[in-house]
């Protein structure tokens, strides 16, 4: 008999999504436990370790518990990076479910599964993600770092389609990451570099997970 499908799990939560175009909207969050890149200024460094093995059955049996309380279109599977597991399986099931998938993901991985929602966030120092992504995505969160510089936004943009909006997401809300977004977005308007936006974390303003 095969054995069923076990993934190492951070958390799962009811919130709302914070970030991005989705921002607002009702959203259960299955965070995968692990990461390839650990960036100095990660705001989940808790999600690096190997978190709690879970059957996928169970993580199912969650969610739709989750979801007779809190009724919500959407799953997200973040991390730490969700695409270093394995997650067609419960992608598939979660679909068969009624719910849609957003995958948030620092772009270093392929994306083997299909989606309602990509999110690619682009890390320093190389900002390099892969095709998948490139062509995947609906959105690209780019984190306004100490260390961001306006060459590397216009490198992110040419990476991907011009439809696809490069979000200027200031730095866990710090104020000098504000202020930094909003020299940057005005540089990118004088530029011409289309699609650019600015943007923050709504559930931090709120104070939420």
């Amino acid at each position: 008999m095969p054995q069923p499908p076990i993934l190492k799990i951070s958390e799962i939560f009811f919130s709302v999504e914070g970030e991005g175009l989705r921002q607002g909207e009702p959203t259960i969050f299955i965070r995968l436990a692990g990461c390839n890149l650990r960036c100095r200024f990660c705001d989940t460094k808790y999600a690096w370790e190997d978190g709690q093995k879970i059957p996928e059955e169970l993580i199912l049996s969650k969610i739709v518990g989750i979801g007779k309380k809190y009724p919500a279109t959407w799953v997200s599977l973040t991390g730490g990076e969700p695409l270093l597991q394995d997650l067609k399986s419960l992608v598939s099931k979660l679909r068969k479910t009624g719910f849609k998938i957003q995958v948030e993901t620092n772009g270093t991985q392929p994306v083997p599964v299909r989606v309602d929602w990509l999110t690619v966030s682009p890390k320093p120092p190389a900002y390099q993600v892969t095709d998948d992504c490139r062509h995947q995505a609906k959105e690209v969160k780019l984190i306004v770092t100490r260390s961001l510089k306006f060459k590397d936004l216009k490198k992110v943009r040419q990476d991907f389609p011009e439809k696809v909006p490069i979000l200027l997401q200031p730095e866990s809300n710090e104020g000098w990451s504000y202020k930094k977004a909003w020299r940057l977005f005005q540089q990118a308007v004088k530029a011409d570099l289309k699609n650019i936006r600015l943007s923050c974390q709504l559930h931090k303003i709120y104070g939420l997970k």
